[in-house]
């Protein structure tokens, strides 16, 4: 079976031709006209969103889902200020398309986001779990964050499950939305090195994102915020950013131990 779309849409004259030629790419289409009835669901395996709903506000729709599902949101506005993109990807959603948009580049969209979203673990190569010590080792760089020194020791180890998709700083989980994940996954598939924003964008968002790049800050300070403490991730000015590692000491704190 395709890719299983909800589309909540409230302008037929939109919806209608879209939802065809949606369907023309082979993905199946439920449509709704109302946030009411979006908050229904069933999501399916993407929802694609219109924030200027009859009943409610879009982004109140975007932060419902969140709360029950992290099934992929890709919003979809004629609101194309880089303020409406970052808040709607703050509160969850996975990319933002201003409208007016191409039914290919959002079916290209919509696979991508499909796909990074639903990569069996057998094929993941990063399909496991990672424990970080935050301070970083060997020669510092001048950062720009002021408050990028070393994670507190009362913190305990930053444990990331790519197999399982969970996330602990010590006994603590951290919840995370599927972007935030992945952005985190990213860091720590080589923590300590720096991964420049375009390579971020590149392999978090899609090949071709054209969005705001403010939209990695928010996502950067939004994941030091969860993580309780800016000094997980730190800014190399000009470059890019990376995950604050140092060698485990010997008895590290017991942490939940991931299956």
């Amino acid at each position: 079976m395709g890719v299983q779309v909800l589309l909540i849409e409230d302008d037929e004259s939109i919806a209608e031709p879209l939802a065809d030629g949606l369907r023309h790419f082979g993905l199946t289409v439920h449509h709704v006209a109302t946030g009411a009835e979006g908050l229904a669901g069933p999501y399916g395996d993407v929802v694609l969103l219109d924030l200027g709903l009859p009943d409610m506000d879009g982004i109140d729709v975007c932060r419902g889902i969140r709360r029950s599902s992290d099934v992929p949101v890709i919003i979809l506005s004629a609101r194309g200020e880089e303020a409406d993109r970052v808040l709607g990807l703050e509160l969850g959603a996975d990319d933002y398309l201003a409208k007016p948009f191409s039914v290919r580049e959002l079916v290209a969209r919509i696979r991508a986001t499909h796909r990074r979203h639903r990569l069996p673990p057998a094929t993941d190569p990063y399909a496991q779990q990672s424990s970080y010590e935050g301070e970083s080792a060997g020669h510092e760089t001048p950062y720009t964050d002021p408050a990028d020194d070393t994670p507190p020791a009362s913190a305990g180890p930053l444990v990331v499950d790519r197999r399982t998709r969970q996330v602990w700083v010590g006994d603590v989980p951290v919840t995370l939305t599927p972007k935030e994940f992945e952005l985190l996954a990213l860091l720590s598939e080589d923590a300590g090195a720096v991964y420049s924003r375009q390579e971020i964008l590149n392999r978090v968002w899609d090949d071709h994102y054209e969005g705001p790049t403010k939209t990695l800050d928010v996502h950067v300070a939004t994941l030091r915020r969860k993580l309780g403490h800016p000094a997980w991730i730190q800014t190399l000015r000009g470059v890019g950013f990376r995950l604050a590692v140092r060698s485990p000491a010997p008895d590290p704190p017991h942490g939940p131990t991931a299956s």
